[in-house]
């Protein structure tokens, strides 16, 4: 008899989607995954097919931006598949839509822009779509129609941006103009591409925004600045050869960085914001085969589609991240406003469409004729080390111990984003178990201090964790790479951290050594890694014991939690006075997993006090083979301290 849990689980309220059952092994299957995401989008248009409404909610614009996002963020999947030769039978929805949006006359205008006006960011697929797809949307259109497409484009030309990766939107819409004849201005996309240059660090590196800031997420890569530089080689190559060729190289360069990101099971490590954008994170290796970059050895096609296609797959095992109408939610595995970001619409997530850029190109192309790989982690020896620190996003990349995850510090939004302590200024970010944040803004099961330091100094109601990080650099111990930082919660709080990666004598563990000087009282608690808190049997939440492989356990200065998704823990190597407990944060905290527990180290700082504290986390996934066999072994293969720590922390 089946257990009340897995039938709960198992039990839908709506038929599984059509993308959920797609094996996702060639290039027809990713033609049918992407026409599987645009069909349910035909009962979300307007009259005139300009707006799609996907949801209820609010954002910071108006709603016919937000409508608009659910018209174009679609466009980035059809116009590749367009692009590459493949059809899609509702094309005419958006054709007609993009004819009635920008009519001045008609009943479905989408209105003017502004300066600093959302509208220039869905002007982006929309140039790219006439770009690559003007057979299908451009050619259409009748005399009258082109010249108010070209008009509404055109006039972002003279409006006021933000001073960030926004700036590829109007170079994008240019180029939609300039691949069908229509007036565009050389010279605006000659000023905007200069000055995007100007992010540029190094490494294949840009930061999301001018010099002083350090936010260097999904957007430097996927979602925007790596993604769009690529399209920029293929479609202004004859215009502009010299930056194309530069572009290509950075692409290279960056590949080589990128693919730490990607676990072997094809989930891309959760960090920063906009993750309900969520297999937009792989759309770099598709603009790669967009913009034909061959690999850098000792990448290769085959590699390269094996990331896309493992990463598409992991999607399809996530049935939550659709409405029960087909269309997609804002989320991540599931529906989650926790994480959602201000400017995230119901029709935000298509922006996840930009994953489809390869089916640009024809099934010949190596990127599709080449035979899927594993990824590179996986060969014997790996072709790729296991431990890469990250000179300009200053990550230190970790896959040892069948654990794939990052130690952070150094980045920050540059403006106070919801959450931005979890989104960026958690010590570890992982594939398997991944970041969570704040539900609310009193105790700490709200604020969910997982793979975090919190403070608090009021008794526990408000916590502070790290957000603001001075000093942050990669420095080299005993020929390893450890990431300082320093923080200051408060001003007479001071808080020194070194992040260690694991070594091959206790791959599951890393280190986290923290030098606090406090001026005031405190409360302290520091997580590991938050883990699906559930028992498989019946669906319960774990109890305070392990048994059949499954539970929590807290004693003294350790504590571990063990469920289905693997095993975390957190043990104090060196101040006998911080405990170990289990924090039952709140539901929904977490991007992955809606019931999480959170293995957590606890002490108290006197006022005038200099503590020392050297935090063991120790993480084994259940993706890992033969994990529940040896998950207790590899918790008792404890960390060493090394030398050079105790010395610093005299």
């Amino acid at each position: 008899m089946a257990s009340t849990g897995k039938v709960a689980a198992a039990n839908q309220p709506f038929p599984p989607h059509a993308f959920a059952q797609n094996p996702l092994k060639d290039r027809q299957d990713v033609v049918d995954a992407c026409a599987a995401l645009l069909d349910p989008l035909e009962a979300g248009f307007s009259p005139q097919c300009a707006m799609v409404r996907v949801g209820g909610t609010g954002t910071r614009f108006d709603e016919t931006a937000a409508q608009i996002e659910g018209f174009a963020r679609p466009l980035w999947g059809l116009a590749s598949l367009l692009a590459g030769g493949s059809e899609y039978g509702k094309t005419q929805l958006f054709v007609k839509g993009l004819a009635s949006g920008t009519d001045p006359d008609g009943p479905e205008f989408w209105g003017n822009m502004e300066d600093l006006d959302q509208r220039m960011v869905e002007s982006c697929p929309i140039g790219f779509t006439l770009a690559v797809a003007g057979k299908d949307f451009w050619d259409p259109l009748s005399d009258r129609e082109k010249a108010n497409v070209a008009a509404w484009i055109g006039s972002m030309n003279d409006k006021e941006m933000p001073n960030t990766n926004w700036l590829w939107f109007r170079v994008f819409a240019n180029l939609g103009l300039k691949a069908n004849g229509a007036a565009y201005s050389q010279e605006r996309i000659f000023a905007d591409m200069d000055h995007l240059d100007t992010f540029y660090r190094g490494g294949g590196w840009s930061n999301d925004g001018p010099a002083g800031y350090t936010q260097m997420d999904y957007y430097s890569g996927s979602f925007a600045i790596q993604f769009l530089q690529l399209l920029y080689a293929k479609l202004a190559n004859d215009t502009d050869p010299k930056r194309a060729e530069e572009y290509r190289h950075r692409a290279r360069v960056f590949a080589l960085d990128f693919v730490h990101y990607q676990d072997p099971d094809g989930h891309s490590i959760p960090f920063g914001r906009s993750m309900t954008y969520r297999f937009a994170t792989i759309g770099f290796w598709s603009a790669m085969a967009f913009a034909d970059v061959d690999p850098p050895a000792p990448l290769t096609w085959g590699m390269a589609k094996g990331l896309l296609l493992r990463n598409l797959r992991w999607w399809t095992q996530h049935p939550h991240i659709f409405q029960p109408n087909g269309m997609l939610n804002i989320g991540y595995t599931y529906p989650n406003y926790y994480l959602a970001e201000p400017y995230n619409s119901p029709g935000s997530p298509y922006w996840c469409m930009l994953a489809f850029a390869a089916l640009a190109q024809p099934a010949s192309h190596p990127f599709w004729s080449s035979a899927e790989e594993a990824h590179p982690f996986t060969q014997t020896p790996s072709p790729i080390p296991f431990v890469k620190a990250l000179k300009h996003p200053l990550h230190i990349m970790v896959h040892k111990g069948g654990h794939t995850f990052l130690l952070s510090s150094g980045q920050k939004c540059h403006y106070p984003l919801k959450a931005t302590q979890a989104k960026y200024g958690h010590f570890a970010y992982s594939a398997a178990f991944a970041y969570s944040v704040p539900t609310g803004g009193y105790t700490l099961e709200q604020f969910a201090p997982e793979s975090a330091l919190a403070l608090s100094d009021d008794g526990g109601e408000i916590w502070k964790m790290r957000r603001e990080v001075l000093d942050a650099q990669i420095i080299d111990r005993d020929g390893q790479p450890v990431l300082y930082s320093f923080m200051r919660p408060w001003p007479d709080v001071e808080v020194q951290t070194w992040l260690l990666p694991p070594t091959d004598e206790a791959p599951n563990w890393h280190l986290r050594v923290h030098r606090v000087v406090t001026g005031r009282e405190l409360m302290s608690a520091e997580g590991g890694f938050a883990v699906k808190g559930t028992r498989e049997r019946d669906g319960r939440m774990l109890g305070n014991f392990i048994k059949d492989g499954e539970g929590t356990r807290a004693e003294g200065r350790e504590a571990v939690v063990v469920s289905k998704a693997g095993a975390v823990g957190v043990l104090e190597l060196r101040d006998g006075e911080r405990k170990g407990g289990v924090c039952q944060v709140d539901a929904n905290s977490n991007l992955v997993e809606p019931r999480t527990l959170l293995p957590t180290l606890y002490g108290d700082l006197k006022a005038g006090e200099t503590r020392s504290f050297v935090s063991a986390v120790f993480a084994l996934p259940a993706g890992t083979e033969g994990w529940e066999g040896r998950w207790e072994a590899e918790w008792e293969r404890r960390p060493k301290v090394p030398a050079w720590v105790e010395e610093v922390l005299k």
